[in-house]
């Protein structure tokens, strides 16, 4: 039987999560050439990639519910970004599909994740 998480360990696994995949964003946005269109790209990425869990820190942190779900709903916000930046990646053929989709599909949790805490 899975082991069940109280709320402050489910954070705090949470938090580490969301930094370790800013890294991996970081690092997708350094292998773009340093060209003016990709400096545009790889900028936004890194915004986006590291928002996430700098807002989710923030949101545990929160001095009201109103104030936590306002930002889950930026972290939500920033996560559908960096997924939208990952696609314009792969269509521009700057990194192929295989390399993104591991990041690409934990957006897609990420987002889930967010979603689903930003309603309750």
């Amino acid at each position: 039987m899975p082991k069940v998480l109280s709320n402050k360990e489910f954070a705090k696994g949470l938090e580490k999560r969301t930094r370790e995949f800013a890294v991996r964003i970081i690092r997708i946005s350094r292998t773009l050439p340093n060209t003016p269109e990709r400096r545009v790209i790889r900028t936004h990425i890194a915004k986006s990639g590291t928002s996430i869990g700098a807002n989710y820190r923030e949101a545990n942190r929160a001095r009201s519910k109103a104030d936590f779900k306002n930002k889950v709903k930026i972290c939500e916000s920033e996560t559908s970004e960096t997924q939208y930046w990952l696609e314009i990646i792969v269509e521009l053929k700057w990194l192929s599909w295989t390399k993104v989709k591991c990041d690409y599909d934990e957006c897609g949790e990420l987002l889930a994740i967010f979603t689903s805490i930003g309603k309750k």
